[in-house]
């Protein structure tokens, strides 16, 4: 994942930095590392077992409160190590926009 870019392009936490994943639909969730980040993909860290867990689309919470959030896919996966891609916003479903009600006078 990381191997043709240049070191300027990514950041590496020497120890990591604490954040979690959830899946897209909240039924679950694991305590993750942040090892390396870019502007467009990451590699995490996963503690505990990622059986069982739907990989293909999920939030990379970065915030306790959750509001500091990246939609994220899986590149790749080895072992407890597992290799991102961040979704922009642009390949999400456009919302419907909402009219409002004419009202006469």
């Amino acid at each position: 994942m990381y191997s043709e870019r240049s070191a300027g392009d990514r950041v590496e936490f020497e120890h990591g930095y604490a954040a979690r994943i959830m899946g897209i639909d909240g039924t679950w969730q694991r305590e993750v590392l942040l090892e390396e980040v870019s502007d467009g993909e990451a590699k995490l860290t996963v503690f505990g077992s990622v059986d069982g867990i739907n990989l293909d689309e999920f939030f990379l919470v970065l915030s306790t409160w959750g509001n500091a959030h990246r939609r994220c896919e899986r590149v790749w996966l080895n072992g407890d190590q597992v290799g991102v891609r961040f979704l922009k916003n642009a390949e999400r479903k456009p919302r419907r926009e909402r009219r409002r009600p004419k009202f006469e006078v």
